[in-house]
């Protein structure tokens, strides 16, 4: 559905991106991270057109984004950076008259939208009286109205309490399964990630360092976290199957390993087992191991 092809961009000579290439198939969430100046605004605003490249292409669905701007993104809804209101009107007037800057406003639509994102009793409302997930919602409705085939979230949890996170992810996970929308999104929220992503690009420094699945990521060989003692004689019987002891608490072991093996000679060798259980790390993990191997370098964009 979107095809990222060797984006560079620099701000005042300085590189926010350099050679960015990753794609998002249809109908998955596809999730975006990076810390802060990573690049990852940069991208989202090459995507919708509101930053030019450098050089690199950006196809969705086919279409270029650089040479067909205002075909390609006859597909697309967003939410980018932090969405604007007229406070002193209501959510459906805002609606009406922001729709009607690109398009005509069909209030069947309109309604059916608002009663999907929850704001039905709330719509005529002025939006000074919204909360913060209110207008996060109201923004939402915009970016569906459309009927788009591909969804852009920039930080769209940022700001919410746990109970608006937890109905902005089932409700963006109900759009893939339900209706087979495309999403791409970025997010701190690492948590929410790895409960709501297909696929996932880390950029670092504007540089591209991971590219795949959450599992590829995380499942880099098969660990245990392990309480025995004497600690002293269970490195090496673990280096005996080829395995490592990372910690005093955690082994590495190889993919041909059975655990079973390994906790049966520890228990014939004498060693009090108190615990052996797999260790998955999680995206929160992996993506602070990436952080500090080396420096994240500032990108020289806000992005």
């Amino acid at each position: 559905m979107l095809e990222i092809s060797n984006l560079s961009k620099s701000f005042g000579g300085s590189p926010a991106l350099r050679d960015i290439s990753f794609s998002v198939k249809k109908a998955s969430i596809h999730g975006l991270l990076g810390h802060n100046g990573a690049g990852k605004s940069t991208t989202m605003g090459i995507i919708l057109g509101m930053v030019s490249a450098d050089q690199g292409e950006v196809n969705i669905d086919g279409i270029s984004v650089i040479r067909q701007r205002s075909k390609a993104l006859q597909k697309v809804g967003a939410i980018f950076e932090s969405p604007a209101f007229y406070d002193y009107l209501s959510g459906w007037e805002n609606l009406r008259l922001l729709v009607n800057y690109s398009g005509k406003f069909d209030a069947a639509a309109a309604r059916d939208v608002v009663e999907q994102v929850d704001l039905t009793s709330r719509i005529h409302s002025k939006v000074r009286t919204y909360s913060h997930g209110m207008r996060q919602r109201l923004a939402l409705a915009q970016a569906l109205l459309p009927q788009p085939q591909l969804l852009l979230l920039d930080e769209p949890t940022d700001g919410l309490d746990p109970e608006g996170i937890r109905w902005f992810r089932d409700f963006i996970l109900r759009l893939r399964d339900e209706q087979g929308m495309t999403v791409l999104f970025n997010s701190h929220l690492l948590a929410e990630v790895e409960q709501m992503c297909d696929h996932i690009t880390i950029i670092k420094g504007g540089t591209m360092v991971h590219d795949g699945t959450i599992v590829s990521l995380q499942d880099e060989g098969i660990r245990y976290t392990i309480d025995a003692e004497p600690l002293e004689n269970v490195e090496p019987l673990i280096r005996a199957f080829d395995g490592i002891m990372e910690s005093s608490k955690l082994i590495k072991l190889p993919d041909s390993c059975d655990p079973s093996e390994v906790l049966r000679a520890l228990i014939l060798a004498d060693i009090r087992v108190k615990a052996f259980t797999p260790y998955r790390r999680s995206l929160e993990d992996v993506y602070m191991e990436l952080k500090s191997t080396n420096s994240w370098t500032k990108a020289g964009s806000p992005g």
